[in-house]
C-alpha cells in the first residue's frame, strides 16, 4: 500500500492536485494523508490583535480547518468512491514544509502530491512559494501538478540524468510503479557533448536499468551543453507527459527551481514534475 500526502490550502489548484492523485491511483492500494497547515494563516489573522484573543482565534482558525476538512474528504469520497483508498485529515497549527517532514517521518510517505501554486497564484510564476519549499526542503518525493492539468494516463516519461547521482532505489521504485500502471515509456536522457562514460555513471546507469526493468526504456543521449533548453525542446519535441528530476546540490531540477532561471529559460512545466530527494529513508 502506497501512503500519500495531500497537502491543500483550500484553492482551486490544490484541489485539482488532489483530485489528480484520486484518479491516477486508482488501481493502487493507497492511504491518503489530507493535511491543512494552517500556521501562517493564524498568525496573519485580522482578529489576532493581541495575546489575549490568542487561544480564541487559534480555536477558531482550528475549527475551520477541520470542518473545511471534513467537507473536502466527503466531496472527495462521492468523487472517488474507491474501495482501494483509505482516508485521513490533518490539521495542524504548523508551517507547511515542517509538517509535511513531520508526517512524512511519522507515516513513512512515499509520495506528496501537490498543486504548483495555491492561493497566492501568480501569473507568470512556474511555481509558488509553498510549492518551491516543498520541493526544496522536504524530505520525501513529491509530485507536482500544473494548474488545470487533468491527463492522468502519461504516455511518455522523460528522466533527464547525468549519470553522477547514486540513486536510491526507493525512489526509482516509484517511478517504476506510478509508469507501470500506465504502461509509460521512460525516456532516459543524457544530456553531455561527450557520450563516454566514466565507470561511476557506467555502474549508476545499470542501477536505473535494472530497478526500471519491469518498464519499457529509452536509454538516450541529446548532444549539448545547454541543459535546460535541451530539456524544454525534448519535452515539447517528443511530446513528454511528465518529467522527473533529482532535486540535489547542483542538480538539473536545483538550477531550474531558481525563478530567474525559469523565467530565462522558459521551461514552462505545463506538465506534470516528479522530484526525487534522494535521501535514506526507512
Amino acid at each position: 500500500m502506497l501512503s500519500i500526502l495531500l497537502p491543500t490550502d483550500f484553492s482551486k489548484n490544490s484541489i485539482n492536485a488532489i483530485k489528480y492523485a484520486l484518479e491516477f491511483f486508482k488501481y493502487q492500494k493507497v492511504e491518503f494523508f489530507l493535511m491543512h497547515a494552517y500556521g501562517n494563516e493564524f498568525y496573519d489573522h485580522d482578529e489576532l490583535v493581541s495575546r489575549e484573543v490568542f487561544e480564541a482565534v487559534l480555536k477558531k482558525v482550528n475549527t475551520k480547518s477541520q470542518n473545511n476538512l471534513d467537507k473536502l474528504l466527503n466531496e472527495l469520497k462521492v468523487i472517488a468512491p474507491n474501495p482501494r483508498y483509505i482516508f485521513q485529515t490533518i490539521s495542524a497549527n504548523n508551517t507547511l514544509v515542517e509538517e509535511a517532514n513531520t508526517i512524512a517521518d511519522d507515516k513513512n510517505i512515499d509520495l506528496i502530491v501537490m498543486g504548483t501554486q495555491g492561493k497566492s497564484n501568480t501569473r507568470n510564476i512556474i511555481f509558488g512559494s509553498q510549492t518551491f519549499q516543498v520541493l526544496k526542503y522536504v524530505q520525501c518525493p513529491v509530485l507536482a501538478i500544473p494548474a488545470n492539468y487533468t491527463n492522468t494516463q502519461p504516455e511518455k516519461v522523460m528522466f533527464p540524468t547525468n549519470y553522477l547521482i547514486p540513486y536510491k532505489r526507493r525512489e526509482l521504485k516509484l517511478l517504476s510503479i506510478l509508469a507501470k500502471s500506465y504502461r509509460s515509456k521512460i525516456d532516459v536522457v543524457y544530456i553531455t557533448t561527450s557520450s563516454k562514460l566514466s565507470i561511476r555513471q557506467e555502474d549508476n546507469k545499470a542501477f536505473i536499468k535494472d530497478t526500471l526493468s519491469p518498464n519499457k526504456i529509452n536509454f538516450k543521449i541529446e548532444n549539448s551543453n545547454k541543459i535546460a533548453d535541451t530539456i524544454s525542446g525534448y519535452i515539447k519535441e517528443n511530446e513528454i507527459d511528465m518529467i522527473t528530476m533529482i532535486n540535489t546540490q547542483h542538480s538539473f531540477l536545483e538550477d531550474l527551481l531558481f525563478p530567474s532561471t525559469i523565467d530565462k529559460v522558459s521551461l514552462g512545466l505545463d506538465i506534470p514534475l516528479l522530484a526525487f530527494q534522494n535521501t535514506a529513508r526507512k
